[in-house]
């Protein structure tokens, strides 16, 4: 039989195990932080990110997971972005800019050609070797 308790990622204080995963006081912070920011967000709709950060206290981290999570919509924002985890570069949706997309898309096409040559050139050393 296991225990279902764990240590609480942010905090470390063990809780018992919740869909959360996180212990009460620290969900009741991070939900505090939303409100915050919804709250501010309502007020100042030509904000920037690291205006709603200054405002509300929340950190830009923070208020990015939100977005990423889909519990903000920056759509009404048009002030709005945060940084690409690549490149740093301003984004409004996603992980990564378009500009790192393509990037990550051509060198994945890349390795699978040159797989598919590799695999090629064996195919065509173990013909010669048969012979």
């Amino acid at each position: 039989m296991s225990l279902n308790i764990a240590n609480c990622p942010k905090c470390g204080k063990l809780y018992a195990r919740n869909a959360k995963n996180m212990c009460p006081d620290c969900f009741k912070q991070i939900e505090d932080q939303y409100r915050k920011c919804l709250l501010f967000l309502r007020e100042n709709r030509k904000c920037t990110l690291s205006e709603l950060s200054d405002g509300t206290g929340v950190g830009t981290n923070t208020i990015t997971n939100f977005i990423r999570e889909g519990r903000i919509s920056i759509a009404e924002y048009q002030n709005m972005s945060y940084k690409c985890e690549v490149c740093g570069a301003s984004i409004r949706e996603g992980h990564i800019c378009e500009s790192c997309r393509q990037r990550l898309s051509k060198d994945v096409q890349n390795l699978r050609e040159d797989e598919r040559r590799r695999i090629d050139r064996q195919q065509g050393d173990g013909f010669l070797k048969d012979r």
